[in-house]
């Protein structure tokens, strides 16, 4: 009997060991659920990793057919508000479709990533995000460890410029149609909420809501996408509407396609600004934006807070923030990332 026991004691250990190992606690789903069609050139699978809060991550690697030995690899997250079926997904086909092998994953606390309670965002969290998928591109037997790049895309597209400042794995960096989450929780857009009494209200506003989401046990959430969409709305919101409320671009995990974030979920980004030591980042950065997006400003800051000759800003003629979502429009410089890339990570 006492064998018995020692026989099953060792073998919970081992479970527990095997469990705590590959922390596969997400249930994913198998089926083809993207906003765009499957390439025939690369071949598709669910994987997770975890980051160093212990936040279990999902993604979607896409691996170019007939590859051979161990590829260059590229990281890739964004829209802020959406998930990896959506526009990174998009990004991470066509750049394996072009010999990389290309990670599309879901924030923490967002799509089929862990984390709770569910719609949070953290610039340091989010930040991390990048780092723990260098860390599985990293020890991947297919991954050349010495040739790993990230793309971030609307407001992972400060998360990615952190990122790089903060590790060296990481070689190359592109952003696209760039967000400065920080930024804009501070001044609003164009500055619009840029002063202290402004800011003062939203600490207020956010303070008073905590207090009823702790007394309720519930977390408010601030809406996705406004829908309906009001004649009067911005440009720019129609823009988002014609991508994340369609068919064209909608999704059912997609956090902006339905009840948004939380509306505590973005207070810490008002007061840790992420592009602070972009200045200090050596590998190549190329910012990319729309000619016409209503948020090209914050690309161009970004852009002049890095120092170095291995920067390039490029600016797409004629495209608004949501052209460089999908492929509707046809103006992602899928060509120039790959040269960039090629270039970068050899």
């Amino acid at each position: 009997m006492k064998q018995i026991v020692t026989i099953a004691l060792a073998a919970m250990l081992l479970l527990g060991c095997n469990h705590n190992k590959n922390m596969n606690t997400l249930t994913l789903t198998q089926e083809w659920d993207k906003t765009f069609p499957k390439s025939d050139l690369v071949n598709h699978s669910k994987v997770t990793f975890h980051n160093r809060y212990g936040i279990e991550l999902a993604a979607d690697m896409y691996i170019p057919k007939n590859a051979e030995g161990k590829l260059p690899a590229i990281a890739v997250s964004g829209p802020f508000g959406a998930v990896k079926e959506q526009t990174a997904g998009i990004y991470a086909q066509h750049m394996a479709e072009r010999g990389f092998l290309a990670l599309a994953f879901d924030p923490s606390f967002t799509g089929e990533s862990g984390g709770e309670p569910r719609r949070m965002a953290s610039p340091d969290i989010n930040t991390e995000d990048f780092l723990a998928a260098v860390d599985f591109l990293s020890t991947n037997k297919l991954v050349d460890p010495d040739r790993i790049g990230i793309i971030g895309i609307c407001g992972f597209g400060g998360m990615a410029i952190n990122a790089a400042a903060l590790d060296p794995r990481i070689k190359a960096t592109v952003t696209s149609t760039m967000y400065d989450m920080s930024r804009v929780a501070r001044e609003g857009y164009f500055g619009s909420t840029d002063s202290e009494a402004a800011r003062d209200a939203q600490r207020q506003a956010w303070a008073s809501q905590r207090t009823e989401d702790y007394r309720t046990g519930t977390y408010k959430r601030a809406g996705g996408v406004v829908d309906p969409l009001p004649d009067d709305a911005p440009w720019f919101v129609k823009d988002y509407y014609a991508y994340y409320k369609t068919p064209r671009g909608y999704h059912e995990r997609s956090g902006n396609s339905n009840d948004g974030w939380n509306v505590t979920g973005t207070m810490s980004f008002m007061n840790q600004p992420l592009l602070d030591m972009a200045g200090e980042i050596k590998t190549p950065v190329l910012i990319i934006h729309g000619e016409k997006a209503h948020s090209r400003y914050f690309s161009e800051g970004a852009f002049a807070k890095l120092n170095g000759s291995n920067k390039e800003l490029l600016i797409i003629p004629g495209a608004v923030h949501t052209d460089l979502y999908d492929d509707v429009a046809g103006v992602i410089p899928y060509v120039k990332m790959e040269a960039f890339f090629k270039e970068n990570l050899k």
